[in-house]
């Protein structure tokens, strides 16, 4: 059976979430919003990784992948052992923002090798469907397959782990937050009022399972026209940074709005990568330099924090 089959789960209600397919959830069976099992130390899941760090937004459609992106290739340019996790089960879109295709190789009888480019170890259900596949699962079928991509792959040793979680506060924020001891979680939004909101939710629901804030990104922040240089705030602007004021968490910069950034990103060439020198990998370079200081503080410090079950 092709991998593409198996993990298309919609015939008999079972997930398989790599190509030897060991993972069973019932699309019957649960609710998509409740946790069925206790939950799991970090240890079991991810022995190897020193820090898990949540990339996260309140809503779609913020750049919170492209911003993954740049910040783990500003990471690994900086020489730190950084894996990226992708898990959007409905909506995978990393393994086209890294340049990657083709299916992860299999290490024994249950354990896969994460795929890698520029640095980066990445694993992501899309690398096991076609692109253009549906995945419609049901809650449950999704966590078990966030487990699967964490317990059943061989991830090494990391400094950093980045999770690009989907947008909202739905089943892989629950599972992530639940079954992992993550470190911190960064917020990406715009600066328009609507998305501010959803920011708002998305901190609320990280700081009721215990996870710690490291801060919030303004992406799209200002548009610079490449032609005249005159500055336009398409979305507003500074609206991240007060929010992140008003709510008592930190502010950790602003990305603005250009069409390198686009063009390198659909291309699998992150612009951080690509045009080194810009002053847009300058500030993914330093979101993520102050990501790992947040990172080697925690851990060197009361260490990751343990998961807390909540039903929501």
């Amino acid at each position: 059976m092709t991998a593409e089959r198996q993990a298309s789960g919609q015939a008999d209600g079972h997930s398989h979430a790599h190509g030897q397919g060991h993972a069973r959830g019932d699309a019957q069976g649960g609710q998509g919003g409740q946790a069925q099992a206790a939950p799991q130390q970090g240890s079991e899941l991810l022995p190897g990784v020193k820090s898990v760090i949540a990339i996260a937004s309140g809503k779609g459609g913020v750049g919170k992948s492209t911003t993954a992106v740049n910040l783990a290739t500003a990471m690994a340019a900086q020489n730190v052992r950084v894996g990226l996790l992708d898990c959007d089960i409905y909506g995978p879109s990393i393994p086209r923002m890294l340049n990657l295709s083709g299916q992860p190789e299999l290490v024994g009888e249950r354990t896969l090798r994460p795929m890698a480019n520029y640095g980066i170890k990445c694993m992501s259900i899309g690398f096991l469907v076609a692109e253009d596949t549906a995945m419609i699962w049901r809650g449950p079928m999704v966590m078990q397959a966030l487990e699967q991509m964490m317990r059943d792959v061989d991830w090494g040793e990391l400094d950093v782990l980045l999770c690009d979680l989907p947008p909202g506060t739905g089943d892989a924020q629950l599972t992530m937050a639940q079954r992992v001891p993550l470190t911190g979680a960064v917020i990406v939004s715009t600066p328009q009022d609507i998305a501010l909101l959803d920011v708002t939710r998305g901190i609320n629901m990280f700081q009721q399972v215990n996870v710690p804030i490291f801060g919030v990104v303004e992406n799209m922040s200002y548009y610079v026209c490449p032609e005249c240089g005159h500055r336009a705030e398409i979305f507003h602007h500074g609206g991240a940074r007060e929010t992140a004021r008003r709510l008592g968490v930190d502010f950790l910069g602003e990305i603005p709005l250009h069409l390198d950034i686009r063009t390198t990103s659909d291309s699998g060439r992150p612009i951080v990568v690509t045009q080194p020198d810009s002053p847009h990998a300058a500030s993914y370079r330093r979101i993520a330099a102050g990501l790992i200081d947040k990172a080697t503080s925690a851990v060197g410090g009361a260490g990751r924090s343990q998961p807390r079950i909540v039903m929501m």
